[in-house]
């Protein structure tokens, strides 16, 4: 009888040892960027008429993300869009957010830009290597890029519509990483 438990007992230590020394996947979870783009989408729907006239538009910087022939997002890469992730956190985590919009719908997008954000800290990591060397080049297209879209929304005094404008650059910008860098996003169940 104490042959079975041990046996028991040692594969469920084997087991455990197994999964907890497996490497975690240092990658930004597609399908949960996905989600929080359709959250912000759906949060305020579509850019009301009353702020046509304060829409402003800031172009992303697109070298930020730019990506080498490799199959996977390169070191600085995958730091720039863990850098935009902190951004958008930065910027949502204002305590002034317009009280028009769906408030469970920002909630969940909040909730799943910090949750990428916590699991992804160890592309912050990298080390400075061949893959990382030109980090500094995207991280300072990010800051202007980010200094630009906060400074817009303070021009307009954190109005709604200032907010909209927000909404819609952010908006752009995840629509930008997941068009043109989904492959280097990891996606559960994609061949």
């Amino acid at each position: 009888m104490a042959l079975p438990t041990t046996v028991a007992g040692m594969s469920a230590f084997l087991l455990f040892a197994h999964v907890w020394s497996m490497p975690t996947p240092c990658q930004i979870q597609g399908t949960l960027l996905e989600t929080a783009k359709d959250l912000l989408r759906d949060v305020g729907g579509h850019f009301p008429s009353e702020c046509l006239q304060d829409k402003v538009n800031i172009t992303f910087p697109a070298s930020a993300l730019a990506t080498s022939s490799t199959p996977t997002l390169s070191g600085s890469g995958a730091k720039a869009v863990y850098e935009i992730l902190k951004n958008i956190d930065s910027l949502f985590g204002a305590e002034d957010l317009p009280t028009k919009w769906d408030q469970q719908k920002l909630d969940n997008f909040q909730n799943i830009i910090y949750t990428q954000i916590d699991h992804s800290k160890c592309v912050s990591g990298y080390a400075y290597s061949v893959e990382t060397i030109d980090y500094p080049v995207r991280a300072a297209a990010l800051k202007i890029y980010f200094g630009n879209i906060e400074a817009a929304l303070k021009e307009k005094k954190f109005s709604y519509c200032a907010w909209e404008v927000v909404r819609k650059q952010v908006l752009e910008t995840l629509i930008f990483i997941l068009t043109k860098n989904s492959n280097y996003l990891l996606w559960p169940n994609r061949s």
